[in-house]
């Protein structure tokens, strides 16, 4: 079908050329022209004449609806499952085994492109060969089948997969990485890893006093010291109780539910796009920051003192908000000023999604973060540690697993093809597409569609209202596009890091053909 196309004012071009009129009409003609297809395709190829492809290459050529979704199948199984526990949040049953590469196949037979991964956690796309093949080579077996206990009893590999794996991604200024499961157990032991070494740099040695000792097994101080975390509101660190206190984005994650009371500083509400007003943008950071900096000085007087601050580059769940790289900078600042360690929670923005592997770095940083928290595209869980912030004593900041190993099996063929693929980079080359893409189609629709937002692939949109967000994503959904909102209102857009030009202009096709239905 037809797609027409907007050219945006002046005001949002971001180089001194226009874009190419004729180069935009051709890819949305490419993008129409894919959409009926229902079957393979060397990706990145359909306009030169190869002999060989590589496996890693062939994919889909489009979406592939056959019903509504969710369909029939999915509605049974839902049934099914609701004897058994509450799917309230499913939306639909997926066949795995069919997905492929940016598509993900339900239990109907639907074929959708997904541009939001599981929640932002596939790093590069589904039934990557690099990653079956880790699955079904022979001497992985025994890694799959046993379970250990890291912390105790870890195989032989570990320290190598360690430092093949996470470390070889380690943010600057990182020599250490403690494993974890998931994001949320990855933010609550880092909390915890901060109480720790503020409470021996409090008390000048890491050795504990008796009466700390025995007042700490009933929740009394001086052994449980009424500490507590900064955090910002519009952020989302986790659902455990501790990471609930830094969480301040749906009453839904937190009612009923009893919860620490620590500072909250208020995250700058920002225009955008951000380089059309700076000075705004600058004062409220600015307002923002002395808040945060009283929040301390006036928690640290009346001797609740702040351990650390806790932030994300874009606060994701919260409505993909953004704050310039120099508010990042200033805040680091102002918790050395006042002796808090700085935690960035990496958990949705790490693994490459903005271009570089760690959003965090686009910062700058002359001093680095204390801790860095990750998940998600990271496979497994966990958090990077300074020196300084690793407990003496065992059983300190531990459980059971601490994490997966089979998972760092996994992550290590996945930098592996992060970086002979060239995937940060084609994170970038994509996002370009999808933002500009997205500024045409909030032009477009300006009654629907503002404030457009992103770094790389890490995107985002807002929708007049919420009901209004809800339904698009719905019938993007049925058009055979997998979105997620986030927010009361926005819409953010996760794709893999495999997620290239092509895919980027059948998206916004769709994208577009789902918005007009709402006119």
């Amino acid at each position: 079908m037809a797609y027409s196309l907007v050219v945006p004012p002046a005001s949002h071009f971001h180089t001194s050329t226009l874009r190419s009129m004729a180069s935009s009409i051709l890819s949305r003609h490419l993008a129409s022209s894919l959409r009926p297809s229902c079957g393979l395709s060397a990706s990145g190829h359909r306009h030169q004449q190869t002999t060989a492809k590589r496996v890693e290459e062939v994919e889909f050529d489009g979406p592939c609806m056959k019903t509504e979704v969710p369909g029939p199948r999915s509605k049974i199984l839902a049934q099914q499952l609701e004897s058994i526990q509450s799917v309230v949040q499913v939306n639909f049953f997926c066949d795995y085994e069919e997905s492929k590469g940016n598509y993900l196949v339900d239990v109907d037979g639907n074929r959708m492109l997904d541009v939001y991964t599981q929640i932002a956690s596939i790093p590069i796309g589904y039934n990557h060969p690099a990653l079956t093949k880790v699955m079904t080579d022979p001497k992985n077996m025994g890694t799959f089948v046993n379970r250990p206990a890291l912390g105790m009893m870890p195989p032989e590999q570990f320290s190598e997969k360690l430092v093949n794996g996470l470390m070889a991604v380690a943010p600057k200024g990182f020599s250490r990485v403690q494993t974890m499961a998931c994001g949320s157990c990855s933010n609550e032991n880092a909390y915890k890893a901060i109480f720790i070494w503020y409470r021996n740099k409090m008390r000048g040695t890491p050795e504990p006093t008796p009466e700390e000792v025995r007042t700490s097994v009933i929740n009394q101080v001086p052994g449980c010291p009424d500490l507590t975390l900064l955090s910002f509101m519009g952020g989302f660190h986790g659902r455990t109780l501790g990471c609930l206190a830094t969480t301040h984005t749906k009453a839904i994650q937190k009612l009923d539910v009893p919860s620490f009371d620590w500072p909250i500083a208020p995250f700058p509400q920002l225009r955008y796009p951000l380089d059309q007003f700076e000075r705004e943008n600058a004062r409220e950071e600015a307002r923002c920051l002395e808040e945060a900096e009283d929040l301390i000085v006036k928690w640290n007087q009346k001797g609740r003192h702040v351990a650390g601050v806790v932030i994300e580059p874009i606060q994701a769940e919260g409505g993909d908000n953004h704050a310039s790289f120099d508010f990042y900078r200033k805040l680091r600042g102002i918790t050395k000023k006042h002796g808090c360690a700085f935690l960035v929670d990496e958990v949705q923005t790490g693994g490459g999604s903005t271009g570089k592997f760690w959003a965090h770095a686009h910062w700058g940083l002359d001093d680095p973060a204390d801790i860095v928290s990750f998940s998600k595209k990271m496979l497994t869980g966990g958090y990077y540690q300074k020196d300084s912030f690793q407990p003496d004593k065992p059983f300190r900041i531990f459980n059971t697993w601490l994490g997966d190993h089979t998972k760092n099996l996994l992550l290590t063929e996945v930098i592996k093809v992060i970086k002979t693929e060239n995937l940060l980079d084609q994170a970038k080359r994509s996002g370009k597409v999808m933002l500009e893409g997205l500024y045409d189609l909030q032009d477009k629709y300006p009654h629907l569609l503002s404030k457009a937002r992103g770094i790389g692939t890490f995107c985002a949109i807002d929708v007049k209202d919420e009901d209004t967000r809800n339904l698009l994503l719905l019938k993007a959904r049925n058009k055979g596009v997998v979105l997620g909102g986030c927010g009361t209102q926005s819409i953010r857009f996760r794709p893999a890091l495999v997620f290239k030009e092509h895919h980027a202009h059948l998206f916004l096709d769709i994208f577009n053909d789902a918005i007009a239905e709402l006119k």
